[in-house]
């Protein structure tokens, strides 16, 4: 499977009246790490909106140093996006990009949400996920590079769903081709990251939690129960917990930060 270049690159310019990130694509059949050789091209010079694309990633990365596994037929691919923003607000990133991906595709038809804090779910099991990396001086990120991979045609887990298989299941064709879905996800996080630098955080986070999944979901956090009211604009979930002493309930509110608790998906039945 090949990136047809002339069709992704019509793809992009059909819905892009006012481009935000000058996008640079570059196109591989199968790489190590599309972050990597991203970050590869930055130090060799590349600038903001350079595109690294693949169809296969033979060392993926994902959340928090665990590997992806990056079969072929999947996309997978990195932005580079240079802006300021203070370090200990990184995680706006990969909500503004999570954000702006799962808008784009239900605009596609795809009734694709949000599982906390970076992944894309469809029909409760994975569709998708985000790696965002970041180079930090002074307490301000000047750098960052975000990853994306997305389920095509790929074979998945038992948690995961392509969205090829989805689509026909559907008896429909809302994305028919890789090309445009990369063009989707591309558009998706110029559309986020656009807003977070525009309009702050705020409109992001209240879409953001419109499309989460995991709203309701009740969680043990150090043998305490909570249920799940939100995020914060750094990324946390926000957890609504019930105690009790000898005479009432006291209900209070904690945040949980990304990579302290996993949140489960639903495993195929096909």
């Amino acid at each position: 499977m090949k990136f047809n270049r002339q069709i992704l690159e019509t793809a992009l310019t059909a819905e892009r009246k006012y481009p935000y990130l000058p996008f640079n694509l570059q196109i591989f059949d199968s790489l190590p790490s599309t972050n990597q050789t991203l970050w590869n091209l930055l130090n060799q010079g590349a600038t903001s909106g350079t595109v690294v694309m693949a169809t296969q990633q033979t060392a993926g990365k994902g959340q928090w140093g665990r590997q992806w596994v990056s079969l072929q037929g999947g996309l997978y691919l990195s932005v580079a996006v240079s802006l300021e923003i203070a370090a200990t607000q990184s995680y706006q990133l990969t909500l503004a990009t999570a954000w702006g991906i799962a808008r784009q595709l239900q605009k596609c038809g795809v009734s694709v949400g949000i599982k906390w804090p970076n992944d894309l779910v469809l029909e409760g099991r994975k569709l998708g996920g985000i790696l965002t990396e970041t180079k930090v001086h002074q307490g301000q990120i000047t750098q960052a590079v975000i990853g994306v991979g997305i389920n095509w045609t790929n074979p998945v887990p038992d948690t995961g769903i392509n969205l090829e298989l989805w689509q026909k299941a559907q008896n429909s064709q809302f994305i028919p081709c890789l090309e445009t879905l990369a063009a989707t996800v591309l558009l998706g996080i110029e559309s986020g990251i656009e807003c977070l630098t525009q309009t702050g955080i705020s409109h992001i986070l209240t879409g953001y939690i419109d499309l989460l999944t995991n709203m309701g979901d009740r969680v043990y956090v150090d043998n305490l129960l909570g249920t799940v009211v939100g995020v914060t604009p750094e990324g946390n979930l926000r957890l609504r917990t019930t105690a009790y002493d000898t005479t009432e309930a006291v209900i209070s509110e904690i945040s949980v930060q990304p990579g302290t608790i996993s949140l489960g998906y639903q495993k195929s039945l096909v």
